[in-house]
Order: structure tokens, then sequence, then C-alpha cells
């Protein structure tokens, strides 16, 4: 084990050392003890010692760390015994113990890139579609009497035939045509009958369908339709303007639309820039991160998510990637704030703070403490560090706008 030994001022027979591990091994040791416990693991829904090595990690988080540093507490104290070749007369006291394990992040170049910026435009199309959106969430339902056709909303009792061929109970359903939430023949089936009507034929069951028992299979089914509702959407006009929010007119409400589209596209930019150059510098700077951060924040993802259980195998391998990128962006972050002298100072907070009440037409102190109250100035302070290290970076980078 290769530590860092700083003898301390001590008296009589007593010896005091300060010892550092270096990140690279507490992390080996830490993978060490999560395999030895993935592989004795006996988890509900994997088989005994199958379980994946996030969800043990996540599991038996604690036991997991303390073990780990019983180990290199024990292989760094025997290292000291032996390099010294001291006399032990009694047991070792531990003082101000910290399992910290982090990678030394050693940018020696940050500049020199090439960095493609995609434009950031919204056409006319994209703020139709949206405007198109906001009128069909306001859309009203009405009942017709006609065959429903795609789009529709229908009420209706389906009925389907078992192995035998005998019709079952028919059970009532509510669905939107067209939604993907009913088989495609059984929807074909339902837009042949006006309401009140019944009709009835085979269906073919399609072959990736969620349940493999069924695919493939051709089964009778009946569908009674018992009514059928149409969409109607609001006119575009100032007065679906006025309910949508404070505009006064069409016009003013699309020209809003386009301005918030554009912004987003603009972030949307900006972001995929802020990638670029972080895969160019931890390309020019390679180095790794602990395992156990990139299984931490899986578990963080699949929890966000709500993975089901038996996804998780699949779910952690897919993501794992994903993890190690932000870990990575994240330490480059820190690492050039702390190198530049870029980290948010108070009064890039309270310039933020000021401005952002300006917008929302608060004063700042009540917008200070609503953020406060709610946990959240951590996270504009990171959000205005993070700012100022990709300013510093786009100033000695060429980002070349395309289009």
């Amino acid at each position: 084990m290769e530590i860092q030994l700083n003898p301390k001022t001590t008296t009589g027979v007593e010896r005091a050392v300060e010892v550092t591990v270096p990140a690279a091994e507490v992390a080996a040791a830490e993978e060490r003890t999560t395999k030895r416990y993935a592989s004795q693991a006996r988890l509900p829904g994997f088989r005994p010692g199958k379980a994946p090595a996030a969800v043990v990690r996540k599991k038996f988080a604690e036991a997991i760390r303390n073990e780990t540093i019983e180990s290199v507490v024990r292989e760094a104290y025997k290292e000291i015994v032996e390099k010294d070749n001291i006399q032990v007369a009694s047991q070792q006291h531990i003082h101000d113990l910290k399992f910290e394990v982090r990678p030394t992040v050693e940018l020696t170049r940050t500049n020199g890139f090439s960095i493609r910026r995609e434009p950031a435009t919204v056409t006319d199309e994209q703020v139709q579609e949206q405007i198109d959106r906001l009128r069909d969430e306001r859309a009203a339902w009405a009942p017709v009497e006609d065959k429903p056709i795609e789009g529709d909303m229908v009420s209706v009792g389906l009925s389907v035939a078992d192995a035998d061929g005998k019709l079952a109970e028919p059970k009532d359903v509510s669905l939107v045509l067209g939604d993907g939430k009913a088989i495609a023949g059984i929807e074909e089936l339902i837009m042949e009958a006006a309401p009140g009507i019944t009709v009835e034929h085979p269906v073919h069951w399609p072959d990736d369908f969620p349940e493999e028992e069924q695919r493939g299979q051709t089964k009778t089914v009946r569908a009674t339709v018992h009514e059928v509702k149409r969409k109607s959407l609001p006119a575009l006009d100032d007065a679906f303007a006025g309910e949508v929010g404070d505009f006064d007119s069409a016009d003013a409400l699309r020209a809003a639309v386009r301005e918030d589209m554009q912004k987003f596209a603009e972030r949307e930019s900006e972001t995929h820039v802020r990638q670029r150059l972080v895969d160019e510098i931890v390309s020019a700077n390679p180095f790794d991160v602990p395992r156990s951060w990139v299984g931490q924040l899986v578990d963080n993802y699949a929890e966000t998510y709500q993975v089901p259980v038996d996804q998780r195998a699949q779910f952690d391998t897919e993501f794992a990637q994903v993890a190690e990128r932000q870990i990575k962006r994240d330490l480059i972050v820190e690492a050039l704030a702390e190198q530049e002298k870029l980290a948010a100072s108070e009064r890039d907070l309270d310039d933020k703070i000021a401005e952002q009440a300006a917008e929302r037409g608060v004063e700042p102190g009540q917008l200070y403490a609503a953020l406060e109250k709610g946990g959240r100035l951590k996270d504009m302070e990171r959000t205005i560090t993070e700012d100022k290290v990709f300013k510093w970076l786009a100033e000695r980078n060429d980002i070349v706008n395309e289009g």
C-alpha cells in the first residue's frame, strides 16, 4: 500500500504519525469489500450471489463502508509497524479518522480545442406545434353518434374468447383511439361500430405483445360501443390567449411562445457546447473516478426513475457511463474553480438573487429567504460557479457557430 507518513512530535515511548492513504487504494479496498458482499448476498429478486454490485452497495452501504475503513486502517497500521520496525507495546489509538475517496484531477491542458455550436433555431412549425399542444390541453370533448375515428374517446365493452372459443364476460373500458393503449386490431374493430352497435371478429395479437404467452395468437373479440366523444380544439383567438396567460392577443401569445422556445434552444445549444468541452478536457487529461461514486449516482438515478428490481441490472449497465461522465464533469468544474479562483462569491450570489428578484417582481430579501428555506442557495452557488468556469473555458477555446 502506497501511503504517506507525516510523523508528529511525541514524547517518551509514544509514537504518533499522520497517515494518508491514496484515494485509489481506498477505492480498491471498497471495491473488494463490495464484491465479497455481492458474492454472498441474498436479495429478493436475485439468485444468491447474483445481485448487481450497485444494489448490494446500496443495501449494505454502512457495513461496506465500515469494513473498508477497518481493512484500510489495518493494512496501513501493519505497513507503518513493519516500515519503521516499531516494537508495539499496546493497542494503537486512532484519532481524526477521515474517510475520503477523492481522485486527484490534474488539468494540464484546458485550451486549444475547437467546439462547434449548433444553431439555436426555432421554426414556425415548432411554434405552431407548441401552440397546438396548448389548445389540445384545453380541448372540449362532446358526444357524437358517428362511428369513432382515430383521436376519439370511446367507452366500450370488450369480450375476448378463451382457448376454447368461449367469450368472457365483457369489461367496460375507456380509451382514446390511436394512443397505443389497445392492440391495433381491437381499435380497428371498435371503429366499425357507432354507439349502441356490437361487432365481433378475430383479432391477431402482435408478435411483440408484452405477455409472451399471448404473442401471435388469434382470438375472437366482441366490442359494444357505448359512447363516442370527439375532441374540439378552441379557436386560436385573443380570448384563448387571455385564458392561457396574461396576453392581450393571439399574436402576443405566439411571440411569447417563440421567445420561450428560443431561450430553451439556446440553453440546449450551450449545454452541448459545455459537454463537448468537458469531453475534450477529459480526453486530454484522463483520470479515473471511484466506482463507488458511479454506483451511488446510478442508485440515485434508479430511485428517481423508480426502476423495477428486475430491470436494475440492465439499468445499471446503461447508466454507468452517464454517471461517470457526470462525475468527471463535476470534478473538472470544481478543479478549475479552485485553480482559477472562479468559485461563486457572496457578491456573485447577491447579484444573481437581485437579478432574479427583479424578473419576478419581488424583493431580493424575500427571494433570498425563500431560497434559504428551500435549501436552494447551494444549488444557485454551484450554478454561478459553473457559469463562470465555462465562460473562462469559452474565452480560451475556439467555439465555432454553425449555420
